[in-house]
């Protein structure tokens, strides 16, 4: 049996797909254990380029907060910076993904660097906290908001 989405035959197909479903189960419940709940993962992105004037490094970052709400803790110097914000995402791929493109979706608008991600970190809310009550997670090591290193 071939599985597929059922309907009507594409141009160039030779058989009709036939989709199994379950008795008693509806196409939603279906859907609703195909996608989890979206949750919180923390990630830590570093990048890192040619020398940037400090200001300049600063004022984009700045922009990047604002663009971006759940930026916590941005660290720079004159050739990387080091970004620590919340994702919500479906897993750790999806939060990953996205950690991937901040830098250079952001990159026009928030006039970021030409610099490039040599680093990245995403893990849980649970293993974050974890990791903080026992003395080995990386709290931010400024207040929150955007501070050189």
């Amino acid at each position: 049996m071939k599985r597929g989405r059922p309907g009507p035959l594409s141009r160039g197909t030779a058989e009709r797909a036939l989709v199994s479903v379950d008795a008693g189960e509806s196409g939603a419940a279906r859907k609703q254990e195909e996608r989890p709940d979206p949750r919180l993962w923390h990630v830590t992105l570093s990048v890192s380029g040619p020398h940037t004037p400090l200001a300049e490094v600063r004022r984009c970052l700045e922009q990047l907060a604002r663009d971006h709400p759940f930026l916590l803790t941005s660290r720079y110097a004159t050739d990387h910076a080091e970004i620590r914000y919340w994702e919500q995402a479906r897993d750790l791929h999806d939060a990953a993904a996205m950690a991937l493109r901040l830098w250079g979706e952001h990159r026009s608008t928030a006039g970021l660097p030409p610099w490039e991600t040599v680093g990245l970190e995403v893990i849980d809310r649970t293993t974050y906290h974890q990791r903080l009550a026992e003395g080995y997670g990386p709290p931010p090591a400024v207040p929150v908001g955007v501070h050189p290193y």
